[in-house]
């Protein structure tokens, strides 16, 4: 081969790699990643360093291996700055955004829409959130751990926008009993008998933001706004925010004696885990079988019920139930089923179906440190912008060492709810999402399984395949 054409092959190489390097490096804005070229130079032209050299066997199939090992890690090391940077693949796992997004969709989720963070836990495994499957341990080195910042993105969260997130009330886990969170786990058992019970509750730990679970959920709170549920309607500064289409409450539903055919649960579109028969008692439906009376239905002289269903449905779906001949009575779910709201350690009087006012905290915006603003916003302050706080026993706050009566945010903050509003664990139950955890925006979804039907029998939706998520909102 011509030495000087070979030559001129890697310096055309070196050039093209490093412009792209470049780029990234302006991109990410971190200047130390220009010492990187030095390696780039190394590789294309200086050659130094043998960088191949553990490759190089005289066996044929020690040689294989050697490369096919080189390709696996390659592929390893794309994957990853891809999954950081660009997007990542993300499985819907509950019903808390149906029918927007359903159980089983897989999506394609955008980090650059909003901006990709820059790790806070650079070494990890690639393709896992926080656990080596199989190992059963942690993916990730907690050292280094890295502070937040987000590379420019192609906009904003918006509200209405569909958000995935890292879970807020992650940052710590009881790993063998992970819902409730932790924090409702104190609330329902105490720190105390948490700790002590390591067979029941396991480890205690502690999670970097971006290896905490990944949520999905509706923006419908931006930074700055009072926010209100009234009657299960969202008011935002005082004005009502329009429901999307796909908004659904959970009905108690009565028919006549007939149980409903699985035909029409596929028309109302309620999966088999979201339907309950709660006038048969049994260990699942033991609280609303009990509650039923008090609801507001009748039992016959043997102490009996008409079939009652609980499902959740759609404005639409709701419609065609209650012109179901064989319907007698369809009842919304009580407000009072809706379990603990935040902040669970403080009484605000509020439900789930009726809740706040509350102020969602904007950058650079100061609040008074009265009790109630201790209440709501002490999670921010301490475990959110990594501040030290203690509430002394006079209410006074000590922030970093200082006493204070005033606090100035660092971070914008999202409230999260999601579109099956009564099924939904979200803002209502813990609070407020931090920019910091914000992950990106569902844009596509690849592939939807309907784990309800079998493989011939439309397991595969693929009415939902390669469409834009905004198409079904």
């Amino acid at each position: 081969m011509n030495v000087k054409n070979e030559s001129k092959r890697h310096w055309t190489s070196f050039g093209i790699w490093s412009a792209l390097y470049i780029l990234f490096t302006v991109w990410i804005g971190n200047w130390w990643l220009l010492l990187g070229l030095i390696v780039l130079a190394d590789i294309f032209l200086t050659k130094f360093v043998p960088w191949g050299a553990w490759k190089k066997s005289k066996h044929p199939k020690v040689q294989s291996v050697l490369n096919g090992i080189d390709d696996l890690l390659f592929a390893l090391i794309a994957v990853y700055i891809i999954n950081i940077f660009v997007f990542q693949n993300y499985q819907i796992p509950s019903s808390s955004l149906e029918k927007t997004l359903l159980v089983g969709d897989y999506l394609f989720v955008s980090k650059l829409s909003y901006g990709p963070r820059v790790p806070n836990t650079p070494i990890s495994f690639p393709l896992v959130q926080n656990t080596l499957p199989v190992l059963n341990c942690k993916s990730y080195l907690d050292w280094p751990e890295w502070g937040y910042k987000r590379v420019k993105g192609l906009g904003e969260v918006k509200r209405n926008d569909i958000v995935v997130f890292n879970f807020p009330a992650g940052d710590t886990v009881a790993l063998k009993v992970q819902n409730p969170d932790y924090y409702s786990l104190l609330k329902i058992y105490g720190r105390e008998a948490i700790r002590l019970n390591g067979e029941s509750f396991g480890e205690i730990l502690y999670r970097p933001v971006d290896k905490r679970e990944n949520y999905v959920k509706r923006c419908v709170g931006m930074p700055g706004d009072s926010l209100q549920v009234i009657d299960n309607r969202i008011y935002i500064d005082g004005k009502i925010l329009e429901n999307r289409k796909n908004v659904q409450y959970v009905y108690f539903v009565e028919t006549d004696g007939t149980l409903i055919k699985e035909e029409m649960f596929r028309r109302l579109n309620v999966s088999r885990d979201d339907r309950m028969l709660v006038s048969e008692l049994t260990e699942e439906t033991g609280y609303y079988h009990q509650s039923l009376q008090h609801i507001g239905f009748t039992p016959n002289a043997e102490g009996r019920y008409n079939p009652i269903y609980r499902l959740p449905l759609t404005v639409e779906a709701h419609a065609i139930v209650a012109k179901m001949p064989s319907v007698r009575k369809t009842l919304i779910e009580p407000d009072n089923f809706g379990g603990y709201v935040y902040p669970i350690d403080y009484e605000t009087g509020w439900t789930r179906d009726n809740y706040g006012p509350v102020w969602i905290p904007r950058k650079g915006a100061t609040i008074t440190l009265d009790e109630k603003n201790l209440a709501l916003y002490h999670r921010c302050i301490r475990n959110y912008e990594n501040n030290t706080l203690e509430i002394r026993p006079d209410g006074t706050a000590v922030i970093n060492g200082e006493a204070t009566d005033t606090y100035t945010f660092r971070y914008d903050y999202y409230w999260m709810m999601g579109d099956n509003r009564h099924c939904s664990a979200d803002s209502r139950s813990w609070g407020f999402v931090p920019e910091d955890h914000i992950v990106g925006k569902p844009i596509l979804v690849w592939l939807s399984l309907d784990k309800d039907r079998g493989l011939f029998d439309g397991r595969i939706r693929w009415r939902r395949m390669f469409r834009m998520v905004d198409s079904f909102d």
